[in-house]
C-alpha cells in the first residue's frame, strides 16, 4: 500500500482548520511510549476521517500523536489542545472513532449478533427475511463507534451492519449480492450507510471479485448508492473520453429534429472497464451513466430537452419494449382496490397476425402513467446531482 503524500501548504496558515496530525509512532512496549527512539511514521494524512472536508474545527493549539502497538496493533490517540472555540462549523469530536468489523456468518458469536439484529430488520426494513446462519457463504459487517463515557470508560456502540453473500461466478471468480443494510434509527442520515457501503465497494475490489450486485434495493437505499457509485465513476478516467463525448453530442441540440433519438449508451468497453476496476456490475452503471451525463450538461443548454427525450425513450423501452408497437412488453390497465389509477398487467407478445395488437383502451392513461416514470427518474437524477454539485 503506498503512503498517502501529506499537503506542502504552510502548516502554520488558517490554525483553527488545518490538521494538526504530525506523528504516528509504532511502539512494541509501554516502555517505548514517548521514548525518542520509537519508530515514526511521517506524515500522516487523516484527509478522509473528518467530514467531508478533512479539517477539524474548534480546537486552538491542537496537536494529536497516535500509538500503534506492533503486536496487537491496537491504537493509542493522544489529543492535546490549548482552548475550545465553536466557530460556525461547529467543533470536531475527536473522542469517536469509526470502524467496521468483519465477521463470517458461521460461526456461534455472529450468529448470535445477527440473531439480536434480525428482529430490527424484520421491522423497518420492507420486504425482509432472515439470511441462514448456518452458510458460510454470509458475511457481516457491523459499522461500530468507538466512545468514552463519564468514567473514561472505552464503549463500542453499534451503528448499522450490512449482510453480503458470496456467490461462484464461472470460471473462477466470485460474486457479491449485498442482500441487507440497515443503519439503526437514531444514526440515520449522517452518512454512516454510505460508510458501510464504501467498505463493500473495497473489498470487492480489494479480493477482485467479479462485481457487486445488490438485493432488490429499496429506493432510498438505491439513491444512496448511486451517489457513492457516481462520485467513483466521476474520477475514474477510462470512461472520461465517452461521458465527453455523449455530452459534445447533446450539447449540438440536434437530436429532437430526429426521427429516431438515441439511447446514448456507453461503449461496451467503458461497461467492461467499470466492472473490472470499480466492480459496478453493468445495470448499476446504466443507472449511473445517466447521473454523469447529465452533471456534464448546463440546465441551460438545449441538449436539456433532448436529456430529457433520452430518458423518455430508455424508460419507454424498458416498460413496452423497443418495439412499442406491436412487439415487446404489453400493458394493459386492470382494476385493483389498492391503487385503481396505477394498476396494470404486463406481459410480453409475440409476433401478431395481421401486424396489429390492441395495447390499452385507454393509450391517453398510459401514457401519463409513463410520463410519471419519465417524470420521476429525471427528478432523481437532478437530487443527485445536487449532492453532488451543489448549486
Amino acid at each position: 500500500m503506498g503512503q498517502k503524500q501529506q499537503a506542502t501548504a504552510d502548516p502554520t496558515a488558517e490554525p483553527k482548520k488545518r490538521r494538526r496530525v504530525g506523528f504516528s509512532n509504532i511502539v512494541s512496549s509501554k516502555e517505548q511510549v514517548g521514548a525518542s527512539e520509537s519508530y515514526c511514521i511521517d506524515p500522516v494524512d487523516l484527509n478522509g476521517f473528518f467530514d467531508e472536508d478533512g479539517k477539524i474545527y474548534g480546537y486552538h493549539g491542537l496537536k494529536i500523536t497516535i500509538w500503534i502497538s506492533s503486536i496487537t496493533f491496537h491504537a493509542y490517540a493522544d489529543i492535546i489542545y490549548q482552548s475550545q472555540s465553536d466557530g460556525a462549523k461547529g467543533i470536531t469530536d475527536l473522542k469517536s472513532s469509526l470502524q467496521v468489523v468483519r465477521m463470517v456468518i458461521g460461526n456461534a458469536g455472529t450468529g448470535h449478533l445477527y440473531s439480536r439484529l434480525i428482529p430490527l430488520v424484520l421491522l423497518l426494513v420492507d420486504g425482509s427475511n432472515p439470511i441462514d446462519v448456518t452458510d458460510p457463504g454470509w458475511e457481516l459487517y457491523v459499522l461500530v463507534q468507538e466512545i468514552n463515557d463519564e468514567q473514561g470508560d472505552t464503549q463500542h456502540r453499534v451503528l448499522g451492519f450490512t449482510a453480503v453473500y458470496r456467490f461462484y461466478h464461472y470460471p473462477d471468480k466470485t460474486r457479491l449480492r449485498l442482500s441487507q443494510i440497515l443503519i439503526l434509527p437514531p444514526y440515520q442520515h449522517k452518512g454512516y450507510g454510505c460508510r458501510l457501503v464504501e467498505v463493500v465497494n473495497n473489498v470487492a475490489i480489494s479480493e477482485d471479485v467479479y462485481d457487486l450486485t445488490v438485493e432488490e434495493p429499496l429506493h432510498y437505499f438505491q439513491h444512496v448508492r448511486t451517489c457513492v457509485d457516481v462520485q467513483r465513476l466521476l474520477v475514474f478516467n477510462p470512461i472520461q473520453d465517452a461521458i465527453n463525448s455523449a455530452v459534445s453530442n447533446l450539447k449540438q441540440g440536434k437530436l429532437s429534429k430526429k426521427t429516431h433519438v438515441p439511447r446514448f449508451m456507453p461503449p461496451s468497453t467503458a461497461i467492461e472497464d467499470v466492472r473490472k476496476t470499480l466492480k459496478i456490475n453493468r445495470k448499476q452503471f446504466l443507472q449511473c451513466w445517466e447521473v454523469l451525463i447529465y452533471l456534464g450538461l448546463d440546465p441551460a443548454d438545449k441538449g436539456m430537452e433532448d436529456f430529457v427525450t433520452i430518458i423518455s425513450n430508455r424508460v419507454k423501452a424498458d416498460i413496452l419494449g423497443k418495439d412499442s408497437g406491436t412487439g415487446g412488453k404489453q400493458v394493459i390497465e386492470v382494476p385493483s382496490d389498492y391503487n385503481p389509477e396505477m394498476s396494470f398487467v404486463m406481459f410480453r407478445s409475440g409476433n401478431v397476425e395481421g401486424g396489429s395488437l390492441q395495447m390499452d383502451e385507454n393509450q391517453t392513461n398510459q401514457k401519463e402513467q409513463l410520463q410519471q416514470l419519465v417524470d420521476e427518474r429525471v427528478k432523481e437524477i437532478k437530487l443527485i446531482a445536487q449532492k453532488l454539485r451543489p448549486v
